[in-house]
This record gives C-alpha cells, sequence and structure tokens, in this order.
C-alpha cells in the first residue's frame, strides 16, 4: 500500500471515531432532561457501533477470500460479529451499547490473532488506537444510558 494511501486509512478510520465520541458525549450531556434527544442519540451511536462490527467483521471475508485462507473461522467470525452489532442496536440501550464495547475489543483480539498471518500486522498498531477509543465510548454510553 502506498504511503499516500496509508496515511489515508488513518486519517479516515480516526475520523470515524467522531460517532463515537461525540455520541457519548451528547448521552451524559443530554442525560435524563430530553427522552426524546437520548433515545435519538443512544439509537444513533449504537447502530454506528453496529456498522463498524459489521465492517470488521467484512474486513475477514476480503482477507479470507483474497489470501485463500483454509477452513471456516473467518467466514464465521465475520457473520457472528455481524449478528452480534445487529444483536447491540435492537437491545435497550444501556445493554446494546455494552455489547458493541465488548465485541469491539472482541474484534481486536480476534484481529491481534490473524492480521500478522496474513501480513496485515503492522495495522495493529491503529486497529488498537481505534478500538480503545471507540469501546470506552460504548462503555461510557451505556453507564449514561
Amino acid at each position: 500500500m502506498s504511503a499516500e494511501h496509508r496515511e489515508l486509512a488513518h486519517r479516515l478510520g480516526y475520523a470515524g471515531l467522531a460517532p463515537f465520541v461525540l455520541g457519548c458525549l451528547l448521552i451524559w450531556l443530554i442525560g435524563d432532561r430530553d427522552l426524546d434527544q437520548h433515545t435519538f442519540v443512544s439509537l444513533a451511536l449504537s447502530a454506528w457501533a453496529g456498522l463498524v462490527i459489521a465492517f470488521l467483521g467484512g474486513i475477514h471475508w476480503g482477507l479470507s477470500f483474497t489470501h485463500g485462507l483454509p477452513g471456516r473461522q473467518p467466514l464465521y467470525w465475520g457473520v457472528s460479529a455481524v449478528s452480534l452489532g445487529w444483536l447491540g442496536v435492537v437491545m435497550p440501550p444501556y445493554a446494546g451499547l455494552a455489547l458493541h464495547g465488548g465485541v469491539l475489543i472482541a474484534c481486536y483480539v480476534v484481529d491481534r490473532r490473524v492480521y500478522p498471518q496474513l501480513g496485515a500486522g503492522d495495522w495493529l498498531t491503529l486497529r488498537f488506537r481505534l478500538t480503545a477509543v471507540a469501546s470506552l465510548s460504548c462503555f461510557l454510553a451505556a453507564a449514561g444510558s
């Protein structure tokens, strides 16, 4: 990957943290004062987290297809991540956002094991940083829901 593409991937990754951080802050700022706004922000944050989890699961399908990985684990994990992301969206926010935080960490743990085998280990530093902020945002938002 070119340095230009690598830099763009880093910028887009960090930009993807904005909905996590903003959603978490808004949940705490709105609090109990306006139930409609609180519900909207909670759902928006949960939907974003679910989409990111689906994206992370889908990466395993892409890596499996492009690298011809043996076994079915990458495909199962990809579908499992998507299913857990969806489940978190349909749960009440206090539970769904906590689930999302845990699944984001699980995605990182799986990636930490798989990425080096596929020559993508140099992405783990970025993945750790993104996971730390995103999962912490979900956990804090769950506590405020």
